[in-house]
C-alpha cells in the first residue's frame, strides 16, 4: 500500500500543467451537469480538446475517439438543452424499456467495434479496458445530451473503471479526476432523480 501511494505521489509530481487544466475544466463540466446548467457544454469542450491531445500521446486511442465524440455531442447537447423563448429547456426524463434495450445494444456494438479496431489497427496495450470505458462513455454522453437520468449510471460505471486505467497509464490527476467524477455522478443521479420525481 505504501508503494502504491509513493508511486502515486511520484506521478503527481510529473503531471503536466495541461493535464491539470483538463482536469479542472472536466470537473467544472460535471458540476454544471449536476446543476442542469448549460455551462456543462463549453467547459466540457475545453477539457475534451485537451484530452484529445493527451490520449493520443499516451496511446489511449479509443479514449481519443471518445473525446472526439464528446466534442460532437457537446455541440449537439449545447443546442438541445438551450433555453430560448421559442424552445424551453428540455426536462429530465427516464428511459423507456425500448430506450434501455437500445442503450445496451449501443454498448455491445460499440465495445465489439472499438475492441476490434484497437486489437487489429493500433498498438494499444489495454484494448479490452479501453474499449469498455469508451463504450460506457459513448452511452453516457448520448443519454446526457437527451437529458435521460440513466446517463449518470453509465458515467458512474465509466468513472469507476477509468480510475485504475489512468493510474496504470501514469496519469494520476486524471485518475483522481475520475474518482471525483464518481462522487459527482452519484450526487448528480440523486439530484436529477429529485427533479424527475417532482415533474
Amino acid at each position: 500500500m505504501n508503494e502504491f501511494f509513493s508511486q502515486l505521489l511520484d506521478q503527481m509530481y510529473q503531471t503536466t500543467w495541461l493535464e491539470a487544466v483538463a482536469v479542472f475544466f472536466g470537473l467544472l463540466s460535471v458540476w454544471f451537469s449536476k446543476q442542469e446548467n448549460i455551462l456543462v457544454y463549453p467547459t466540457g469542450i475545453v477539457s475534451v480538446l485537451i484530452y484529445i491531445y493527451l490520449t493520443l500521446q499516451y496511446k489511449l486511442y479509443a479514449d481519443t475517439g471518445i473525446n472526439g465524440y464528446y466534442f460532437v455531442m457537446s455541440v449537439y447537447g449545447w443546442y438541445h438543452w438551450t433555453d430560448s423563448e421559442n424552445r424551453p429547456q428540455i426536462p429530465v426524463t427516464s428511459n423507456s424499456k425500448k430506450q434501455n434495450v437500445m442503450s445496451v445494444l449501443f454498448f455491445i456494438v460499440s465495445f465489439i467495434a472499438i475492441r476490434t479496431a484497437l486489437v487489429y489497427f493500433t498498438d494499444s496495450d489495454v484494448p479490452n479496458w479501453d474499449a469498455v470505458t469508451t463504450s460506457f462513455a459513448l452511452v453516457g454522453m448520448w443519454l446526457m445530451a437527451e437529458k435521460k437520468i440513466e446517463n449518470w449510471i453509465a458515467w458512474i460505471i465509466t468513472d469507476i473503471i477509468s480510475i485504475p486505467l489512468y493510474l496504470y497509464k501514469g496519469l494520476p490527476f486524471t485518475a483522481l479526476q475520475f474518482l471525483i467524477f464518481t462522487v459527482l455522478a452519484t450526487w448528480g443521479y440523486f439530484s436529477w432523480r429529485k427533479t424527475l420525481l417532482k415533474s
